[in-house]
């Protein structure tokens, strides 16, 4: 992959007035630079310069397939805990921008963000220099970064948006870096198998620091290019590793061992991988930050990440999970499988075009009972009878049943017409189709939302609209 050109790309688009509003300034955002994704440090680079970014604290850069945002969540609420001032960057957002950026624990003001996003434009400008076109993706990483050097935190971690080696987030050196899984996504920005995506993501890494990975089966190019650089590689297997029990489990690392831990209070197969990679982190690191075992207890049970194998409470049970790979399929089979019995799953379920819904598909038709399956709106979503075809593809052959006409009568146990056990349906958009299930589903039943960011965040405001309306 090529590091793109330092040239602008003019804009004609209008600076927000005094007094804009955050969204103002996120619709700015997307209109001053030609493509949304235009992969390279350059410019990001001139315009860090300019404003002369500094971070006095411990910086952890986590890039990965999946897991990155869970186990940015745990080593934030185990800082967190231990006292320490803790800033922590994320992308994409489910409901709101401010989730992006968090200090403590807690979301940052709308205010201060508009206020990183002035100084951050002044910058790009030059005042003299030549202007610098930024992405909405490197503009707001700018943004809030500097936000946290204002604020003089003691730990600061950040979640890589795509890849790693010419993320924006890269132009900030980490003290431990931290690559949670490989597996094919985003092929199209970094290559075609796992070996070039592995090369892309370990592009965090820095020479004589830190560079922990979890993933129990590397990319061969991973471990060359810590060797070449001269990173301290660190290996789960090798140099870290976890056992437990139904009760607890225990972490294990180079020179520490941490027994009776809880588990993380995030759910899914996975989580004690990416507990284990956030504590062989903190091993890493702790000549400079001291974390006491209570605090690591008290981080885990305390932990909230949502939208990673969520389940709401109530009845039915709603299930929420924002991966959108093969990979994160295979876990959430996986994770479905661990949560018992449940009559019937309905899963309402939406891709971005770009994404390998065959895959998912594959990994997931024997789990699903009832497929409700959304259009996706915008340049990249993908259709629901395009979804159809991916499961006619994978040989799922249940009929086309209207959830919607017999709901009523369904949730009332009066059943009207019964539903055959297998079906399949379509709708026109995410809240449509969370209606009509969360009626028609039974209390017993499992509803799983699943496939992208966008269909959980629009589930999640189609179940505030419900409830608003039922208040």
């Amino acid at each position: 992959m090529n590091s793109s050109s330092s040239t602008p790309i003019p804009s004609t688009a209008s600076r927000p007035a005094n007094g804009a509003s955050l969204d103002q300034w996120l619709a700015y955002l997307e209109s001053i630079h030609a493509k949304p994704i235009d992969m390279g440090l350059d410019r990001v680079q001139t315009v860090k310069d300019r404003l002369n970014i500094q971070l006095g604290g411990v910086v952890f850069t986590v890039a990965g397939t999946n897991g990155k945002g869970s186990t940015c969540a745990m080593l934030e609420s185990i800082t967190v805990q231990a006292g320490y001032q803790v800033g922590m960057y994320t992308s994409p957002h489910l409901l709101r921008f401010t989730e992006r950026a968090r200090i403590n624990g807690q979301e940052v003001a709308e205010a201060d963000l508009v206020h990183a996003f002035e100084v951050v434009e002044d910058a790009r400008q030059g005042q003299g220099a030549e202007a610098v076109s930024l992405t909405y993706f490197e503009f707001s990483t700018l943004a809030i970064v500097w936000l946290f050097a204002q604020r003089q935190l003691d730990v600061v971690i950040l979640e890589v948006g795509l890849g790693g080696r010419l993320d924006a987030v890269n132009v900030f050196d980490p003290d431990c870096a931290i690559c949670t899984s490989v597996d094919l996504d985003h092929m199209a920005f970094l290559g075609p198998d796992r070996e070039s995506i592995g090369r892309e993501k370990a592009g965090i890494f820095r020479a004589g620091k830190p560079a922990v990975v979890s993933d129990p089966s590397p990319p061969q190019s991973v471990i060359n290019h810590a060797a070449a650089i001269g990173a301290d590689l660190w290996l789960f297997g090798r140099d870290f590793n976890y056992s437990g029990d139904k009760q607890q489990w225990a972490y294990g690392g180079r020179n520490i061992r941490r027994g009776a831990l809880a588990y993380p209070a995030l759910r899914g197969a996975n989580q004690l991988l990416n507990a284990s990679a956030a504590l062989a982190a903190l091993e890493s690191v702790r000549d400079r930050l001291h974390v006491p075992a209570q605090f690591i207890r008290q981080g885990f049970l305390l932990v909230e990440w949502p939208g990673r194998f969520q389940v709401l409470p109530g009845q039915p049970t709603v299930v929420l999970d924002v991966g959108h790979n093969p990979h994160a399929a295979a876990h959430l089979r996986e994770s479905l499988d661990n949560m018992g019995f449940f009559p019937y799953t309905h899963c309402i379920f939406g891709m971005l075009g770009d994404k390998d819904a065959q895959a998912v598909v594959d990994a997931l038709k024997d789990r699903i009972d009832h497929w409700h399956l959304v259009t996706l709106e915008g340049d990249r979503g993908r259709t629901a009878a395009e979804l159809k075809v991916s499961l006619q593809n994978a040989g799922v052959d249940a009929p086309v049943f209207d959830w919607a006409a017999n709901a009523d009568a369904l949730s009332k146990g009066g059943i009207a017409k019964q539903a055959p056990d297998k079906t399949v349906q379509t709708y026109d958009s995410v809240a449509q189709a969370y209606t009509v299930v969360s009626k028609a589903a039974s209390a017993n039943d499992r509803i799983l939302v699943f496939g992208s960011f966008l269909t959980v965040a629009q589930a999640l405001q189609a179940r505030e609209q419900l409830r608003k309306r039922s208040a």
